[in-house]
């Protein structure tokens, strides 16, 4: 386990003989040692994978349950040496009189548990009931092997005190088909991680359904689902059996095993626990399972002690590490979230215009993407609403820093979307403000000039000049100011500005509702080119993928003498980082340095060297902890996706919170090369 909460799962399929235990014992100690080699915490092996599930009537015999018996104590022997992990094989049992199907739990030289079977099918193709007994019907809780008294039960947890009590629970095949599985009890009693011996034949379409399972019951018990299931070797009389092997995680597929392989294999992945608990913690409602009667109620459970090794955490993962977790890798998957956002977000504007009925509604169109997005979204919403676009005042007010790719960007758009719209050069307002306030704009004094000869004379301020936060804010509360008496304001600014505090008090910070309120930067840009591509036509469809390709500023800044405009990014840091380290922060409530930890298992350090990963992490976290008094006083807009800063709903958080605790966490993670396994 490293330090960061991540324990590595391996789910082995082995290619076993039929009936013979002393073959199948070996064939568990080559995976066994390839599992340690990979620096595994658990590894779990199919459902009776010392026997083979298929030897029917073979369980009766004297000389199977004696042989699985001698090799169950070579496994056990050599665990001692051979895998320090917690490994799990799944042998018959004779315990009162009857053959249970048992899971077995192993470390280091000693059985910690048994768990026997629940729910035993016995319909169309399976005979479980006719070979072994359902768990019930044990009258002991204990077993004794070789003078060893073994705890017996499905009420066993396998827990390590050391590891902030990270919880095992077991269950075997059927036990998951079942209305109520084992694994909800156990979940709700402690277990983190669950494991499932199975062995599940194949049929057509089986695969996928098994699939949705495995996710469906990670996702409702908020656990890791570690499934291995018995692969080619069993018996092919009127079955086929595949090694389906599956690791899931709160609802996510991270490792999936190729079915009907010829040869013996083990599919890994670290599980998050340290994501889990926090999750469990978030949604109170988990922890209520315990209040209520039937198999959710209080139950018993022995916590069986385990122990795990320290990896090195700094090593690298077995799982895949997003780095742009709000935007969607598969390109279908993207196109349906896309549009299911368009929609999200119309319809909620739709709502809310519904409402008010203003006679106006003003928008600032600047020719960038977060203004783009929200008129696009505007003018469905009065498509929808039957209205007239002739309602919409559009604005777009062209300032100092103002490109002319931009201004023509933004007018080009409102005129084939057919939105009435006026063009308000702010900066005469801007420069009489500016004048009455006694403001010498980046020291230049304002008596000598114009409106047109200050702006000439901008383009020869020295780049390290141009730092000049009131010039700025004047420019935004004008625009604002000019949109609030002009209707019903639409806002436009987004969740990463938010995150950061890149916007005006009470300027582009301020509206009467903002549909784009809680979707990230990176996201904004895909919706754009997503609506230019599927919404629109010809020339719309031109003018929205410029803006895309168009560097994101807010053109506050006056541009320099080779036209170069303000750059947010280079100001600020890149969003794809920003966003990368607030859906970490926000979804998980991951410490900082394992958000930088997370960051160089991307391809981000690729493009990025680990020591500006680190400087954009500080300003991130700085700037979101000094900027919540902006997030205070938010306008309404709806709720997209699992990351929200509203006030009203998500994040609740003291305007006057320090940083200074997450800044020193970060500090305690050194810089230095990653490890590769």
């Amino acid at each position: 386990m490293s330090s960061f909460g991540f324990y590595r799962v391996a789910a082995a399929c082995p290619q076993l003989k039929l009936a013979d235990p002393a073959f199948n014992a070996g064939v568990t100690l080559d995976l066994m040692q390839q599992a340690s080699e990979n620096e595994t915490d658990i590894l779990v092996f199919p459902e009776l994978s010392l026997t083979g599930y298929t030897c029917q009537d073979l369980f009766f015999q004297k000389v199977l349950l004696s042989s699985v018996l001698e090799s169950l104590k070579v496994v056990v022997s050599a665990s001692g040496t051979l895998f320090s992990g917690l490994v799990f094989v799944g042998v018959p049992l004779i315990v009162d009189d009857q053959i249970f199907n048992c899971a077995v739990a192993i470390q280091k030289g000693t059985i910690l548990g048994i768990v026997p079977k629940s729910y035993l099918p016995n319909y169309k193709e399976f005979y479980d009931a006719r070979f072994f007994a359902p768990a019930a019907t044990a009258q002991s809780n204990s077993v004794n092997l070789w003078g060893q008294n073994i705890p017996f039960g499905t009420d066993l947890l396998f827990v390590s005190p050391d590891h902030k009590g990270v919880g095992i629970g077991v269950e075997i095949c059927e036990d998951l088909w079942v209305p109520i599985p084992p694994s909800c009890v156990q979940a709700i009693h402690g277990a983190h991680i669950l494991l499932n011996l199975s062995a599940s034949n194949e049929t057509v379409a089986k695969a996928n359904y098994r699939r949705q399972l495995v996710l469906n019951q990670s996702a409702r018990c908020i656990a890791a689902y570690v499934y291995a299931a018995a692969g080619s070797g069993e018996s092919s009389n009127d079955l086929v059996f595949g090694g389906h092997c599956l690791i899931a995680e709160n609802g996510s597929l991270l490792a999936e095993g190729k079915r009907f392989q010829r040869e013996s294999s083990c599919l890994y992945a670290d599980v998050d626990v340290e994501h889990l608990i926090f999750e469990r913690t978030l949604k109170t409602s988990f922890g209520d399972g315990v209040l209520y009667s039937g198999a959710g109620g209080k139950q018993s459970f022995r916590r069986i002690p385990c122990t795990f090794s320290k990896r090195n955490p700094k090593g690298k993962l077995f799982r895949s590490i997003d780095p742009h977790p709000f935007v969607p890798s598969q390109s279908h998957q993207l196109q349906e979230r896309c549009e299911e956002i368009f929609q999200i977000q119309t319809a909620a504007l739709v709502r809310r215009l519904e409402t008010v009925n203003p006679p106006k509604v003003a928008i600032g169109v600047s020719g960038g993407l977060d203004s783009t997005l929200a008129l696009l979204v505007l003018c469905k919403a009065f498509d929808q609403l039957g209205w007239p676009r002739e309602r919409i005042c559009a604005l777009t007010m062209p300032g100092f820093g103002t490109s002319s790719r931009t201004k023509n960007n933004a007018t080009l758009l409102m005129e084939k979307l057919r939105t009435p719209y006026k063009t308000i050069d702010i900066r005469p307002l801007a420069f009489e403000e500016m004048r009455a306030l006694g403001h010498s704009p980046f020291g230049i004094p304002l008596e000598s000039h114009t409106v047109e000869s200050l702006s000439e004379e901008f383009r020869n301020v020295p780049p390290e000049r141009l730092n000049d936060l009131v010039f700025e804010n004047i420019q935004a509360r004008l625009r604002t100011n000019l949109l609030m008496n002009s209707g019903f304001v639409i806002g436009t600014g987004d969740l990463s500005e938010l995150a950061l505090g890149w916007c005006t008090y009470n300027a582009d910070h301020m509206s009467m509702y903002n549909p784009n309120v809680s979707i990230p930067k990176t996201l904004v840009k895909f919706l754009v080119r997503w609506a230019a591509e599927n919404e629109f036509e010809e020339p719309v469809r031109s003018i929205l993928l410029d803006i895309v390709a168009t560097e994101i500023s807010p053109e506050l800044l006056p541009t320099n003498h080779t036209g170069q405009i303000q750059s947010t990014e280079a100001t600020v840091g890149p969003y794809e980082l920003h966003d990368f380290f607030l859906y970490h922060l926000m979804r998980y409530g991951t410490s900082p340095r394992k958000i930088f930890f997370l960051a160089l298992q991307t391809q981000f350090d690729r493009k990025y060297s680990p020591e500006e990963i680190q400087k954009w992490l500080q300003v991130f976290l700085k700037r979101f902890f000094n900027n919540q008094f902006k997030r205070s006083c938010l306008p309404d807009g709806p709720k997209v996706g699992s990351v929200s800063l509203s006030p009203r709903g998500d994040w609740r958080m003291p305007s006057d919170a320090s940083s200074a605790a997450w800044l020193n966490d970060l500090a305690q993670f050194p810089i230095e090369p990653m490890n590769e396994l």
